[in-house]
């Protein structure tokens, strides 16, 4: 019995290490690939005046099409889902 726990441990000490190599080496591929992104693109280009937009940098139609989506969806009749 106790062979067999020594050997589930060490089996979940293994795949435990891998994921953690694993996540590691994620965040540091994330993090290399977002210095680069800024270093070689450093500012968004500047779109002022293509669209127009509210104070809070949100096109105006966009917010016409939410506003209608939602007016439409609480005016619905409520179904009942009783059997």
């Amino acid at each position: 019995m106790t062979e067999q726990m020594s050997k589930g441990i060490e089996l979940m000490l293994a795949g435990m290490g891998i994921v953690f190599l694993f996540l590691t080496m994620l965040v540091l591929a994330i993090n290399i690939m977002s210095s680069l992104i800024q270093r070689f693109f450093p500012e968004a280009p500047n779109l002022v005046g293509t669209v127009t937009t509210s104070s809070s940098g949100i096109d105006k139609n966009i917010i016409a099409a939410i506003t209608a989506a939602v007016h439409q969806h609480r005016s619905k009749p409520k179904k009942s889902t009783h059997y």
